[in-house]
């Protein structure tokens, strides 16, 4: 007999550790058809948040399912080393003992990041076993494993020789306190108070000046010039003429670009070409005003002969104020304004992010990009949802060289080798690039690594043994469905697209299912600043990982943000306890585990949970198909709490207090959708029902490898009389809360309308209806004068006479009052709903609150009149 309380945290322990000991997550099946997932990989030096415990929960729910329906399920699991990360990490913990990355050296510090990943990089990989996640541990994967390193160091000569990857000086995204340029997914964009200094810029002519604005002043030591719109008449005379720079004396030109927009400031911009992109843009549409490079890697104005002496060493916010001191004391500051800006961040370093102009490597992502957009244009892979193909297809159309090196230390060391003449050699080993070069040659190699997206990119094969043939590539690869954030489409999943295409001539995936990101109850996106983030291990310890799981489940809709409410763990943890009582109940009347077949039924309320357990499984099959994940939590939440627990074990109860023939066959039934329930339950709620599962009796195999059921719908005489009995009830019911008639009250029910045919199933089913909704006794005569609750039920009228058992005008009054309140409120919140200035200017989660508020007021409006018109 199960225990009384269910109390999850034992039972998740307990058989995560079984199933992974028996090898449960990846059972033989060599002749199955296969199904794979390969998980977007975690930072190693990452921790479970709730973004991954919804990715992960969606994955396992496909994973679960597919082993379930007998497929070689597997789920390729692994980390990523997480350049920049793993380094900051690192380079932290060596500080407390009074070390530097600098002073060890770089063999002695990437020993260092080896211990520390030995020692503590599977923190995330053991929070995903909290989690349920069941992933082929047998064959975890690491982007820096030494197989999966030669393979990156393959890919990088391969596509090299291909004149795919080559090196290049453009700007970049440089962090000043790495000291390495970052990709923009790592740069954070903060509305900060700043200001516009709007400044004279000289002609050199000594015939007048332009002004200029800008917020930032200290790069106009790199001006090359001045640009302005070509059809602005006021600046057309001046294109060609020359600016007499009011710092370093250089003389620049004026230049006719449509980049100047007369509608902004003065019309006029400067040019800084190597510190800012929308200008590099417009010296590759003016060659002739050449870049200069004013700052160093530590965003320091450099010491520079073509520099002032007084700005030399400066950092570039001291620089400012010094440039911006001496502008005014030459009379050259014409206002300052303040004004709110959009600055970038380094996520990680917190500082203020460079355009900087540099060497770096790069990916020829915009040839490779081609057959990528080809391969979802032609449906070779699809987008669920397929908005997301329009987001695919925009980055793709407008996808910009791949700047592929780090100035990092922790990572893929790239193969390139310089001589001292300055050629680049780019080879498989030292060796090799030695026998290039030729004997005596001095070589001395590239310092960088490459990005984590270069190697993230080659996941789906890499793991796979690639580039060797491999029977597991032949089988596995590509994979079936890829599930991810959307706001990786580009950082992550056209990688990997171009570069699967690129190296294997297959897309990787069939499907890339994107979900939303999870938000707070109130819609607002999540961050440590606003306090309302959430600990999904926290809430596995308070609700269990089953509640989670089914939140996550039930809360993902396609196309939309979660918006997480630790309130819906609670009532999924209840759902848990729901099932766990109805298991109790039914082991006490003796009901265990069903028969393998579909049970035999003769009874009405046996035919009828039967065919209700035939269309629970479509539903549900429907849904994963579609990966309509929160339809998939629906039909099942509906099916087993109402269904199931609250009418069918109802209504069986007095055909087991009766025993025979008919208790017989009801505990066959009932134990055969137990069965039922806990299978289909499995994907989302693994130990919960694993666990009941075994309590109902002996099994031949464990749940996770039991077979997805595999039913028919079908509708009888029997279900219809079960559904119009669970219907009659409902509305009785409903309609007693409604008009607050007494609990303990028991009423006649009147059927006026009834048939033959109808007066016979009312009374088949008396015994229910007296039980289950307090009526006393069945008339087929109308009700006596006076007030009367109304119902209609399968179009046919009944009515139960209220006449001194409630006060008819209170309570006409009542209802009168609440639903006129609630329509005034539904009125005003559709008239701020149906205002521009409200929906356009309010933050959407306002506007969206908005129109929950006119949803529920509008149902509470239409239920309170429906109770008034049953007030007969």
């Amino acid at each position: 007999m199960l225990e009384k309380t269910f109390t999850p945290a034992e039972i998740e322990a307990r058989w995560y550790a079984h199933w992974e000991e028996t090898g449960a997550f990846r059972p033989a099946r060599p002749d199955a058809q296969p199904f794979t997932i390969v998980l977007p990989p975690p930072n190693v030096t990452g921790t479970l948040h709730i973004g991954h415990a919804l990715n992960q929960t969606l994955q396992d729910i496909l994973i679960r399912w597919n082993r379930l329906k007998g497929r070689d399920a597997r789920w390729i699991v692994g980390t990523d080393h997480a350049g920049i990360a793993t380094q900051m990490v690192v380079e932290r913990t060596i500080a407390g003992q009074g070390l530097t990355r600098a002073s060890l050296g770089r063999e002695a510090f990437l020993e260092t990041v080896w211990d520390w990943k030995r020692q503590s990089g599977g923190a995330i990989t053991r929070q995903m076993r909290r989690l349920g996640a069941s992933c082929d541990w047998a064959h975890e994967r690491f982007t820096m494993d030494e197989d999966f390193s030669k393979a990156v160091t393959h890919v990088f000569v391969e596509l090299h020789r291909r004149g795919l990857i080559y090196r290049d000086k453009r700007l970049v995204n440089w962090d000043p306190k790495f000291q390495t340029a970052i990709s923009d997914l790592e740069v954070e964009t903060r509305e900060v108070q700043g200001h516009f200094w709007h400044l004279r810029y000289p002609l050199a002519d000594g015939s007048g000046a332009l002004i200029v604005a800008t917020t930032r002043p200290e790069t106009m030591l790199g001006d090359t010039a001045v640009a302005v719109n070509p059809e602005d008449e006021r600046y057309q005379a001046l294109i060609g003429k020359l600016i007499a720079h009011p710092l370093t004396g250089r003389q620049i030109p004026i230049i006719g670009d449509e980049w100047a927009d007369p509608e902004l400031g003065s019309g006029c911009v400067k040019i800084t070409p190597a510190h800012d992109f929308n200008d590099w843009a417009v010296y590759e549409r003016h060659k002739e005003i050449g870049w200069i490079n004013v700052l160093d890697a530590t965003a320091n104005i450099l010491a520079d002969d073509s520099i002032p002496q007084a700005y030399r060493g400066l950092d570039r916010f001291e620089a400012r104020k010094a440039i911006v001191a001496d502008l005014d004391a030459l009379g050259l500051l014409e206002r300052v304004e303040d004004k709110t800006i959009q600055l970038p961040y380094g996520d990680r370093s917190g500082v203020v992010i460079e355009p900087w102009l540099t060497d770096q490597w790069y990916a020829d992502a915009p040839k490779m990009a081609v057959e990528a957009r080809a391969a979802v244009a032609d449906g070779r892979t699809q987008f669920v949802p397929k908005t997301w193909e329009k987001t695919y297809f925009n980055w793709m159309d407008n996808i910009q060289p791949w700047c592929v090196s780090r100035q990092l230390w922790w990572g893929h060391r790239i193969p390139a080798w310089f001589t001292p003449e300055g050629e680049i050699i780019v080879a498989h080993s030292e060796a090799e690039a030695q026998a290039k070069a030729g004997a005596g040659v001095s070589l001395r190699r590239d310092d960088d690594v490459l990005d984590t997206w270069f190697s993230s990119g080659l996941w789906p094969f890499a793991t796979l043994g690639w580039p060797k043939q491999t029977d597991e590539l032949a089988r596995y690869y590509p994979g079936d469905v890829l599930v991810t954030a959307f706001d990786i489409i580009f950082f992550w999943v056209a990688r990997m697209m171009m570069q699967g295409l690129e190296l294997t001539q297959q897309a990787p995936f069939h499907t890339v299912y994107c979900h939303g990101l999870v938000r707070d109850s109130k819609g607002q996106k999540m961050s440590k600043s606003k306090g309302n983030t959430v600990d999904p291990l926290e809430l596995i310890d308070r609700f269990g990982a089953d509640a989670l799981r089914f939140t996550m489940a039930a809360s993902e809709a396609q196309g939309r943000d979660v918006k997480f409410d630790e309130k819906r763990v609670e009532g999924y943890r209840n759902f848990a306890t729901k099932l766990w009582n109805a298991v109790r109940f039914a082991q006490s009347q003796g009901i265990a585990a069903g028969p393998t077949e579909t049970p035999r039924a003769t009874l009405p309320v046996n035919r009828w949970i039967l065919a209700e357990t035939a269309q629970a499984a479509a539903d549900a099959e429907a849904a994963l198909t579609g990966y309509r994940f929160d339809q998939y939590a629906a039909t099942l939440y509906q099916f087993a709490w109402s269904r199931f627990c609250d009418w069918y074990l109802e209504l069986i109860k007095p055909l087991l207090a009766g025993g025979g023939e008919a208790a017989e066959e009801t505990k066959q039934v009932a134990g055969w959708v137990i069965d039922q329930i806990l299978i289909l339950l499995h994907p989302v709620m693994p130990f919960l029902t694993e666990e009941l599962w075994h309590a109902q009796g002996d099994r031949a195999q464990d749940l996770i490898l039991a077979e997805w059921p595999k039913l028919t719908p079908e509708t009888n005489e029997a279900t219809a009389e079960i559904a119009w009995l669970i219907d009659l009830v409902s509305a009785i019911r409903s309609a007693r809360t409604e008009l607050n008639v007494p609990p303990g009250s028991k009423l006649p029910l009147h059927a006026p309308e009834a048939d033959t045919d109808l007066q016979a199933r009312l009374e088949r089913q008396r015994p229910a209806l007296e039980r289950l909704a307090r009526v006393d006794g069945i008339s087929f005569t109308p009700p006596p004068p006076g007030g009367t609750a109304q119902l209609v039920v399968e179009g046919l009228g009944y009515a139960i006479p209220l006449e001194g058992v409630i006060d008819l005008a209170a309570e006409r009054a009542r209802l009168t009052k609440t639903a006129e309140q609630a329509e005034k409120e539904a009125a005003a919140l559709a008239g701020r709903l149906n205002n521009p200035g409200f929906t356009e200017r309010a933050k959407p989660e306002a506007v969206e609150k908005a129109r929950e508020d006119h949803e529920a007021r509008t149902a509470e409006a239409t239920r309170l009149r429906a109770a008034l018109a049953r007030l007969g």
